[in-house]
């Protein structure tokens, strides 16, 4: 499957951005769907997880601004950022996960100013 990440953009601190994840076909049947990240100078990081079961989970810098969903066909991941900080700004990069295999779609820019 391959993965295209779209919707960083430049916006100020406090607004909000969506994040999707497009995959060339319905990944619904994986173990989960991710949103990591990378900082300048800093490792990556996760974000949030969203399982096949519709389970989700989030990094802790992120818990109540930040909410990962589907759409019903299992083909879109979607990363809703909202109350957005600068230290947010980074490479966004979706992932799918099945069998502990990681399979991961180009980054985009999300650059949050103060």
């Amino acid at each position: 499957v391959q993965l295209q990440a779209s919707g960083g953009g430049l916006v100020r601190s406090g607004r909000s951005l969506r994040l999707s994840c497009a995959a060339t076909r319905s990944i619904i049947r994986y173990d989960a769907m991710a949103w990591y990240r990378r900082a300048s100078g800093k490792q990556r990081e996760p974000v949030a997880v969203l399982t096949r079961g519709g389970e989700a989970s989030y990094g802790d810098s992120v818990k109540g601004r930040f909410t990962i969903s589907r759409d019903n066909a299992g083909k879109t991941v979607f990363l809703q950022m909202n109350g957005l900080k600068p230290e947010d700004t980074a490479v966004y990069y979706c992932t799918a996960i099945n069998d502990a295999r990681f399979q991961w779609g180009q980054g985009t820019l999300v650059t949050v100013s103060s």
